[in-house]
């Protein structure tokens, strides 16, 4: 019987912050009220998912109103996601071609399975210069650049300086996910200096409950409407808001703390420290990674068999992304990076924000035992 539980899952899902949960609370607390409702509680409701609105654009360094850009409310980054997908300059039509990076989310790559892969090196960072060559090869302005900000296995950070740069001296849209890196890193930059089109936020992701996202759109940018419904978010995304969630995640944005992102670097170097003397792989450690991700693969012991040790050791970490987790073969996104075996031999451990020190003692002591111990043999049919 395991004594006690500890979480160390974050890139799923992170845990719930205190300010989210008031504010979820606090918003059911105000009774019905439809922010599409003209009477006075539907009017509070509409006040109240503007400011929220306005709120997440800044954080963004997005400037709303006439000749500015927009902020559309979705149920999560998987819709996020597929909508940038159908992002075009006003006006005009969807770019013919879109590009992921070779280790894009299962949600990009499923919504765009014709997509063209750019392909990623063995630190799992796509090269500029390659993205040069395949928008050379196809008319200029007419391709759809889609990049994760942090990956979310490896956690590894793409050169969007140089990738923005190719991406923009070539007219091409780039959509940004940034599922991931949003309250892990500085963002107000993405529509400045990066130039993005589009990005892509999850509230579950930020420590608020599930059920909502949000698109940005950059100035002069729109998207084709998947469901018009009644016209609601400038009619780009029909149906009624869900207001407690959506200030929920927004409160959940404001309280994310660099500090706190820079402090789980020193406890996730702990982790990696004491794998690697183990005879441990660190997927991506050749690039700059989000501070709290690590990925791991312990050469001869399929991930299966440490997740199942360490799950019934109390630990709760994950191999690849969460949305995969009922798929045990080898992970696309290791694979991709031309890890071979490694693929299949590899754990990812994301720090959360509640995460303490004597937690990761205590897997570091864990993982290492699970290390030390002899695979059993595999019996011949």
């Amino acid at each position: 019987m395991v004594e006690r539980e500890i979480y160390l899952d974050a890139n799923a899902t992170e845990p719930l912050r205190p300010q989210a949960r008031a504010a979820l609370l606090d918003t059911l607390d105000l009774g019905v009220a439809n922010p599409a409702s003209v009477h006075a509680a539907g009017r509070r409701a509409r006040a109240m998912l503007e400011a929220a609105r306005a709120r997440v654009a800044a954080r963004f360094g997005l400037a709303l109103g006439r000749g500015g850009g927009q902020v559309v409310f979705t149920s999560g980054g998987t819709e996020a996601d597929t909508l940038a997908l159908s992002a075009r300059r006003t006006g005009m039509a969807p770019p013919a071609r879109i590009i992921l990076g070779a280790t894009e989310h299962p949600a990009l790559r499923a919504a765009a399975p014709r997509a063209e892969l750019c392909p990623v090196g063995r630190d799992g960072r796509a090269d500029p210069e390659v993205l040069e060559r395949m928008l050379s090869a196809g008319p200029p302005g007419t391709a759809l650049v889609a990049l994760m900000v942090a990956n979310n296995e490896t956690g590894v950070l793409h050169p969007l300086d140089a990738l923005s740069a190719v991406a923009r001296a070539h007219g091409a849209l780039l959509h940004l996910d940034a599922v991931q890196a949003a309250g892990r890193l500085p963002l107000d930059h993405v529509f400045g200096r990066w130039g993005a089109a589009s990005l892509a936020l999850s509230s579950h992701k930020l420590g608020a409950p599930a059920g909502a996202g949000a698109l940005l759109l950059g100035p002069g940018v729109d998207i084709v409407p998947m469901q018009p419904g009644g016209g609601q978010e400038g009619g780009l995304r029909g149906g009624t808001q869900p207001l407690a969630s959506i200030l929920a995640m927004d409160a959940a944005l404001a309280a994310c703390d660099p500090d706190r992102a820079a402090a789980l670097g020193v406890l996730r170097d702990r982790i990696e420290q004491a794998a690697r003397a183990a005879g441990a792989v660190i997927c991506g450690a050749g690039a700059p990674r989000l501070s709290n991700t690590t990925c791991i693969a312990l050469p001869g012991r399929p991930a299966q068999t440490q997740l199942i040790a360490l799950d019934m050791a109390g630990f709760r970490v994950s191999a690849g992304a969460a949305c995969s987790s009922g798929k045990l073969g080898p992970s696309p996104v290791l694979a991709a990076m031309g890890l071979g075996a490694l693929a299949s031999e590899a754990i990812r451990v994301s720090l959360p924000w509640t995460v303490t020190e004597a937690e990761v003692a205590a897997f570091i002591d864990a993982w290492q035992a699970m290390a030390a111990r002899r695979p059993a043999p595999v019996r011949a049919a």
